[in-house]
């Protein structure tokens, strides 16, 4: 009798996979005494992600049951759910995807069982000849990060009815998978949207449909997923933009470019100046530089060689042609400018350098442009014009330990100064194929970064392969109001873009020597950051980010002048105030304030006037009537002051 991993677990559903020797394989799988057999729950994150696969080709089936004539790309598993492409004449509609979920959850139901096949290459040319993209696969495209393909053998995995044995469906697929159907709960599957996508993400590719689902290990956790949804829409930073008329994105300047408008301009103000003030305090030497270069600084820095693509084209500029037409001046290729970096070293390289000037940190709020393809580009998360606030430090190898642990001390209270606390550490490494430099000068600066960031005392992931081109990089990954993670700031410890640009110092011997380069933005970018504050707080910023204030509200127009002295008052000690003069009822006004989430309303009628005092109404709906005036405004100012929340 042959025994399988299904055997060993027996009947706990929970788990999905088992992992043999090492390897992730179905529970189907036969094993011996001498196997190493680990099993795998829906709990673990690659159990997880076998039942999102799983419900995938679910899915799938689905769509073939209901369009036959529907061609089958790719379906892996994503962050929180999964997708699949397709190739169909019409785009689907949610009418569509609400019959296509209703077929899903028929098929679990039924308990088709996932069954691994081990096929040749011809066999599977032939079995799925009606399939022209999975054909394609089989061939040379995809490689082993498609989930169709790869690894040692090629596999179909059929769908077969339970009962009678009879085979429902089938796809190309390296697996593994439940052992049916039913392991994937009806009640927590969904599907979300569809939207386009390009054959394996390539835009020279056919255009295919999208459909997104979600599926997850119980109907309590897919019902908490989409609350969290909810939440999520709701704070979504380009709908708080508008209905705060913070910034907008005009269709006549193009995708991806915000305007900000005067209550945006005046939070981004208070950001950058509150930043600028802490880098004076720490060091930092303020220095600008264009928009605008000749090719030739970024074909000396390699970002031509490594990051053409995502850089806006060049404009040709700068020939003379005499009146016969003969070049008399050859012109030159302007890009605009991706990175600060190149620009940095030429100031350092302006004048020779003493070991005496070292650390040397420069800031700037340099604004930058990228040519993010169009389905990326995301609000101000995602954009192709925005301001870094980028600092290059350049110090002796001696001092770069230091530096390095007093510059994440800097970033990590300077995050933590911006209401954000909840933070863990990532450490992007070489990827060997993408990269330049030395074998040595990557691994001492990759255990140096690595030996800083253990010192923090904060969790430390590894992402292997992620680094920037000329050095590896720590990044600050914060958590916001609902759990969310977004990359904030990035540390990049740089030995080659020193060695390209020929930089030197003068050392206290003598001789001349290479400085290290240390990249560093803190904030990512102005604009980012300031689309994470505003998710974070739901557009409810602490008082002395928020655009207003203060709003005084009189009881009736007679109250109106009262109020505009104490703004007098309060604009003095400088805080951002207005008095709601409209014609409209007091109860209007406060609800207006509220839906601006003005952090404090000030209401005075005529016991306030009276009393020298007003009634102070919050955000939360919370009131305190007959506080005194000058208490009042101590009690503004000093939470403007504390950066705190109220």
């Amino acid at each position: 009798m042959v025994t399988t991993a299904l055997d060993l677990v027996g009947g706990d559903r929970s788990v999905v996979v088992a992992r043999i020797n090492g390897e992730l394989r179905d529970l189907s799988t036969p094993v011996t005494a001498d196997d190493d057999v680990e099993p795998v729950g829906v709990d673990t994150p690659e159990g997880l992600a076998v039942l999102r696969h799983s419900a995938a080709h679910v899915l799938a089936q689905a769509v073939q049951q209901a369009y036959p004539e529907a061609k089958l790309g790719v379906g892996p598993p994503v962050k929180d759910g999964f997708y699949y492409d397709f190739d169909v004449a019409t785009p689907f509609t949610p009418d569509d995807l609400a019959d296509l979920e209703k077929r899903m959850i028929a098929i679990i139901k039924s308990g088709q069982r996932f069954v691994r096949r081990v096929v040749a290459e011809d066999e599977a040319t032939r079995e799925l000849a009606g399939e022209p993209y999975k054909l394609r696969l089989i061939g040379s495209e995809g490689g082993a990060e498609v989930m169709e393909v790869g690894g040692a053998e090629l596999t179909i995995y059929e769908n077969v009815d339970g009962r009678t044995g009879e085979r429902c469906w089938q796809d190309l697929c390296r697996g593994p998978h439940v052992p049916d159907t039913r392991y994937i709960p009806a009640n927590a599957v969904k599907l979300m949207r569809t939207a386009a996508a390009y054959w394996l993400g390539d835009q020279r590719n056919e255009q295919l449909q999208r459909v997104y689902g979600t599926a997850w290990p119980s109907k309590d956790e897919l019902r908490a997923y989409l609350t969290f949804l909810e939440e999520a829409e709701k704070r979504d930073h380009r709908r708080l933009g508008a209905e705060l008329d913070l910034f907008s994105f005009p269709e006549e300047i193009g995708s991806g470019l915000a305007v900000f408008h005067p209550k945006g301009g005046v939070v981004r103000k208070v950001m950058e100046d509150y930043s600028r003030r802490r880098h004076e305090e720490s060091g930092y030497e303020f220095v600008n530089t264009p928009h605008i270069t000749k090719s030739t600084l970024y074909e000396v820095s390699g970002h031509l060689d490594w990051y053409a693509d995502g850089m806006y084209p060049p404009m040709h500029l700068d020939a003379e042609v005499d009146a016969d037409g003969h070049v008399r001046r050859q012109g030159a290729d302007y890009y605009l400018k991706p990175m600060n970096c190149p620009m940095h070293n030429l100031i350092f390289d302006a004048r020779g350098r003493s070991y005496r000037e070292l650390p040397l940190r420069l800031f700037e709020f340099g604004t930058v442009y990228r040519y993010e393809k169009s389905g990326v580009v995301q609000g101000m998360t995602r954009a192709r014009g925005f301001t870094q606030d980028d600092a290059h430090i350049y110090c002796t190898r001696e001092q770069m330990t230091d530096e390095l642990d007093s510059l994440l001390t800097f970033v990590l209270d300077l995050l933590r100064d911006y209401g954000l606390d909840d933070f863990y550490l990532e450490l992007s490494t070489r990827d060997p194929e993408k990269s330049v430099g030395t074998d040595e000068a990557w691994e001492e600066a990759t255990r140096t970064l690595e030996e800083v960031a253990l010192r923090r005392g904060l969790d430390l992931v590894l992402d292997e392969g992620g680094a920037a081109f000329y050095g590896p990089k720590i990044s600050v990954q914060a958590r916001d109001a609902i759990g969310r993670t977004w990359q904030m700031s990035t540390i990049q410890l740089d030995f080659n873009l020193p060695e390209r640009f020929g930089l030197e110092y003068q050392a206290a011997d003598g001789t001349r020597q290479r400085p290290v380069m240390i990249h560093r933005a803190l904030f990512g970018s102005v604009e980012r950051f300031f689309a994470v504050l505003l998710e974070h707080y739901a557009g409810a910023f602490p008082p002395w980010l928020a655009p207003v204030q203060v709003v005084g509200i009189p009881v009736t127009d007679a109250h109106a002048d009262y109020l505009h002295e104490v703004a007098t008052r309060l604009r003095a000690r400088g805080v951002r105030v207005e008095v709601d003069t409209a014609d409209d009822r007091m109860a209007k006004k406060i609800r207006n304030a509220q839906r601006s989430k003005v952090p404090y309303m000030l209401i005075a009628g005529d016991d306030d006037v009276a009393a020298g005092a007003v009634s102070f109404r919050y955000r939360n709906g919370e009131q305190k009537n007959g506080v005194p005036v000058d208490e009042a405004i101590d009690e503004i100012v000093a939470a403007i002051d504390a950066r705190v929340q109220v």
